[in-house]
C-alpha cells in the first residue's frame, strides 16, 4: 500500500514537471467565448468544434457549463482510418454518441486533472454516461476509455468562458 502511495505521489509529480516541459504553451489569456467558440478560434482544435455542430451538441455546449471538452486534434481526427469521418458525419447520431465521449460535466484544467489523478479514483464521467480513466504513460497524462482507447495530452487549458478544452493525440470512443 505504502509503495503504491509513493508511485503515486511520483507520477502526480512527474506528470506536473513533463507537462510543463513537454507542453509549453503561451499563458493563457481570458476566455472570449464559449467552448465551442473557443474551438473554432483554434487552429489545432477547429474541426472537433465542426463536429460538435455537426452532432447538434453545439448548443448544449454553448450553456452555462461547465465542461471539459477532451478535444481530438485536427491531426488525431485526420489520422481515422479513411472513410471513418465521412461516415460519422453522414451519422449526426452516431457521431454525437462519439462526441458526447469526450465531453465532461465540470471544469478540470490541468491542476485538477492531476488532482484527480492523484486521488486514489482517477475516473471522469463524461456526459454519456461514460467513465475516462487518468494514467500516465511515457511520461504523459494519458485519457482511456471504457474500451481501452486511450490518447495523450497535448495541451492544457484552452480556456472557454463555459469551461475548459484539453487537447488529445486521439479519438476515444471510436
Amino acid at each position: 500500500m505504502i509503495k503504491k502511495s509513493i508511485l503515486m505521489v511520483i507520477a502526480v509529480l512527474a506528470i506536473g514537471f513533463y507537462s510543463n516541459r513537454a507542453f509549453a504553451q503561451a499563458a493563457a489569456t481570458a476566455p472570449t467565448g464559449d467552448l465551442v467558440v473557443t474551438l473554432s478560434g483554434n487552429a489545432d482544435y477547429n474541426v472537433t468544434a465542426a463536429l460538435l455542430r455537426a452532432a447538434n451538441l453545439g448548443t448544449t455546449l454553448k450553456g452555462a457549463g461547465p465542461y471539459t471538452i477532451i478535444a481530438p486534434s485536427n491531426i488525431a481526427l485526420a489520422a481515422l482510418p479513411a472513410g471513418k469521418l465521412d461516415s460519422l458525419m453522414a451519422d449526426p447520431a452516431k457521431l454525437a454518441a462519439v462526441l458526447k465521449g469526450h465531453v465532461i460535466v465540470g471544469k478540470f484544467d490541468k491542476a485538477e486533472l492531476i488532482k484527480t489523478l492523484g486521488s486514489g479514483t482517477p475516473t471522469l464521467p463524461t456526459i454519456d454516461g461514460n467513465k475516462l480513466t487518468l494514467s500516465v504513460t511515457d511520461k504523459h497524462l494519458t485519457f482511456t476509455d471504457a474500451l481501452g482507447n486511450h490518447a495523450k495530452v497535448i495541451a492544457f487549458d484552452i480556456l472557454g468562458t463555459n469551461g475548459v478544452v484539453i487537447g488529445i493525440d486521439g479519438v476515444l470512443t471510436k
